[in-house]
């Protein structure tokens, strides 16, 4: 699709009002606010000294005759002038200790409790939205702010400070009207953009490919998922649960039972592969490979599904266990329940679930025996066996729904 591409600057002032008035949003798949004090600081003073700082942006995106500006490439960025404007920072240490106040004083009271107390902005899952609905100016979101949410950064920094300061853009024109062909441009364009600072997890990129699609962000990425971790080898990043790579796995030995076929001819590209399923689940491409969608999920109602798995999440306690040391046990743990709960409509059978665990366990220890599958986990030859005997351990404590 072609598109015209625009170019200026704008002060930082005229940055401020855009978000102030929501004539600029994030969308869905956008990450959370990811910078520490020490990157928003620095900004703030690359700012000071009128130094270069990389352009913003934009894209028009138009649906049911509603046109979005969409914030593409800058986030972080624009979050950090509205700080730096407001003169606050996300408390997260804060927000920990007073949310963890407000519960245990509610519990004690023996009321009922919302996460985070009703009260609080969600610090851990943050971005500039939370500061724009309180209000439309630093007065009023001012006057909106609760303790234990924000600190102060202490800048205190002069309006005309944002007026004498300019922030330049590009502003992307699609030169296609039709929703799904937006959709497929932006989703490319943001999977394409070199972003600054932290660099995407996979799934965040891969995000932009289904948040385009209104109707179901939530199977891509269940709420559960956040809550299951990985913690990669030989550092302390901890990715959450790709419920697309068990989803698309799953549903491709569901539509012929043979596991020496899973995601063959995708070794050096899986993202491809994920890709492909999440356009069959949206109903764009016709995927032979993969399950049809409606078989599973009649007319595509898959929240009760995918609710039982979230029970059965809590069942095993893996919402509250501590991160996946390897894909190794992250694998053993999920492929077959995922497939028993969600493909084959069981649910677990609580009365054996000490011994479940210790099956699962035997087959993690058997599999980290192999030195050359510890070592190598995440090839195909080691990862279709763990398909198979992940869902034949689970078949022996399911029971019908």
């Amino acid at each position: 699709m072609e598109a015209k591409i625009y170019y200026g600057e704008y002060t930082l002032r005229h940055w401020i009002e855009l978000m102030l008035k929501g004539n600029i949003v994030l969308p869905p798949y956008q990450r959370n606010f990811v910078w520490t004090e020490t990157k928003v600081l620095g900004l703030i003073n690359a700012f000071t000294n009128k130094e270069f700082v990389p352009p913003i942006t934009i894209g028009l995106f138009k649906k049911d005759g509603v046109t979005q500006n969409l914030i593409l490439d800058g986030q972080q960025r624009l979050t950090t002038l509205l700080l730096a404007y407001l003169d606050l920072m996300p408390d997260a240490a804060t927000f920990k200790a007073k949310n963890e106040e407000l519960t245990m004083g509610r519990l004690a009271e023996g009321d009922e409790i919302d996460e985070y107390g009703g009260e609080l902005d969600d610090i851990l899952d943050w971005t500039f939205q939370k500061l724009t609905e309180k209000g439309k100016s630093k007065s009023e979101i001012e006057s909106k702010l609760i303790p234990g949410n924000y600190k102060n950064l202490n800048k205190k920094l002069p309006e005309i400070f944002f007026e004498e300061r300019y922030l330049g853009f590009s502003y992307i024109v699609p030169q296609e009207d039709e929703t799904i062909q937006q959709q497929k441009f932006y989703s490319t364009a943001f999977r394409n953009i070199n972003i600054g600072g932290q660099a995407l997890l996979a799934q965040e990129s891969r995000e932009a490919l289904y948040y385009f699609n209104s109707e179901m962000p939530d199977f891509f990425n269940p709420s559960f998922c956040k809550e299951i971790k990985l913690k990669t080898m030989g550092s302390n990043i901890e990715i959450p649960l790709d419920f697309v790579r068990y989803m698309s796995i799953l549903s491709q030995y569901r539509q012929d039972g043979n596991e020496t076929k899973l995601a063959k001819g995708y070794r050096s590209n899986m993202e491809g592969y994920y890709e492909q399923y999440i356009y069959s689940v949206l109903g764009e491409l016709t995927i032979s490979i993969f399950k049809d969608f409606n078989t599973i999920f009649p007319d595509k109602n898959y929240q009760p599904k995918l609710e039982r798995l979230s029970e059965s999440i809590r069942l095993l306690d893996l919402s509250t266990k501590s991160p996946f040391s390897s894909i190794i046990d992250m694998d053993v743990y999920l492929f077959g329940l995922i497939y028993q709960i969600v493909f084959e409509s069981k649910k677990l059978n609580s009365e054996h679930i000490n011994d479940l665990k210790r099956e699962l366990s035997t087959q993690i220890n058997d599999y980290k025996s192999d030195d050359s599958h510890k070592r190598s986990p995440n090839a195909f030859k080691y990862m279709r066996p763990r398909v198979v005997n992940s869902i034949n351990i689970y078949s022996r404590y399911v029971i019908a729904e």
